[in-house]
């Protein structure tokens, strides 16, 4: 990832509609993304992030605030001047179109000279490795082939940014994480900054540099995978992003009171006495011990076990009848004493508590 700025938007608010029926989808977003960097938008549906993508692409227009592409504002110029292209969900080839012909598109478009294009082209193919099937027509690709086609049509121009909104949601599971990683090296071969747009939280965390949750029209964190995942600072964050413990409670006397009256030693020092917090907990974090272990921070009844393979799932029901998920590697065989309805200790180290505020 590089250090200087590809893209900048600066305090965009967007709306659709018009008065009473005005629906703000965008409010007072800003975000900086680095050359070379693989940025991803996250969030739920309607959350607000292909609307970015859309503002950031000149395909719709920003009420307020400005977005810069390498140190050029660009919210007067229309798409075709802004050195970005997109790839979209549905691909959009074109059927009557060859391989080769697709991929050469854009570069038809700039009025290039026709052995440039056919060299960028057939570049843009190599990368992508579809230049056995340069000949062949959309129709006569599979799904996964069709999506390097719309990728290396994209790349052969050389934008510098590349939007990506959801591209891989059509495909099946298992071609789907092949192109994971396929989409990754790309990235990293051919140079330039990826934004893409997903509501998937692994595909995310898989991919990116850093991620920017969104949720409501804002950009709620933005972060490497390992902080968004291990040390939120939003509610809604620690919720979306995988399988999360979420307990009630207050601060009282430089810990975290249960409602249970358990006093949960962590780090409150961010929080006033008394104020309503949420403690994060991820499942792999805990660990089943004997009700009698001093060291336990919780207690609880074994609700439900399941045996997964590679770890054993627990869902305990906590004193104050709060759920609690927990998830132990059967490498060793931790926590295999502990049976449905049988009484157990949970233990978390302290650093593993993430504190929230209400």
């Amino acid at each position: 990832m590089g250090t200087a700025l590809t893209v900048d938007v600066r305090g965009v608010s967007k709306s659709f509609g018009h008065g009473r029926n005005a629906v703000q989808v965008l409010n007072d977003v800003s975000v900086k993304i680095a050359e070379r960097e693989f940025f991803t938008l996250l969030g739920p549906s309607g959350c607000g992030k292909t609307t970015l993508l859309r503002l950031i692409a000149g395909f719709e227009d920003v009420d307020r605030g400005d977005i810069f592409i390498a140190g050029q504002r660009v919210n007067d110029q229309p798409p075709f001047r802004r050195n970005v292209n997109t790839v979209f969900q549905s691909y959009a080839l074109f059927p009557h179109l060859t391989v080769q012909q697709n991929a050469a598109f854009g570069l038809r478009m700039k009025d290039l000279p026709r052995e440039e294009i056919k060299r960028r082209a057939n570049e843009a193919l190599e990368m992508v490795r579809m230049s056995a099937l340069a000949n062949r027509r959309p129709s006569e690709l599979s799904g996964g082939q069709q999506q390097r086609v719309a990728l290396a049509r994209a790349l052969a121009p050389r934008p510098q940014v590349l939007l990506l909104d959801e591209p891989l949601s059509a495909l099946d599971l298992k071609l789907r994480k092949e192109m994971q990683i396929e989409l990754k090296q790309l990235q990293n071969q051919a140079g330039i900054t990826f934004i893409f747009v997903t509501h998937d939280q692994e595909e995310a965390l898989g991919l990116s540099d850093r991620i920017g949750v969104m949720n409501d029209g804002v950009i709620m964190q933005v972060g490497k995978p390992i902080d968004i995942y291990e040390r939120p600072t939003h509610r809604f964050v620690a919720n979306f992003i995988g399988d999360i413990n979420l307990l009630e409670a207050k601060v009282s006397n430089g810990k975290a009171l249960l409602k249970s009256g358990h006093l949960v030693e962590c780090d409150v020092s961010a929080h006033s006495p008394s104020s309503s917090v949420s403690l994060a907990i991820r499942p792999e974090r805990a660990r089943i011990v004997k009700e009698t272990d001093t060291e336990a921070n919780f207690a609880g009844i074994v609700d439900h076990f399941a045996y997964m393979g590679t770890a054993l799932v627990y869902q305990i029901r906590l004193l104050e009848g709060t759920k609690f998920l927990l998830r132990e590697t059967t490498a060793n065989g931790a926590g295999q004493f502990a049976q449905v309805g049988s009484r157990v200790g949970i233990k978390v180290a302290p650093e593993a508590i993430r504190v929230l505020r209400d």
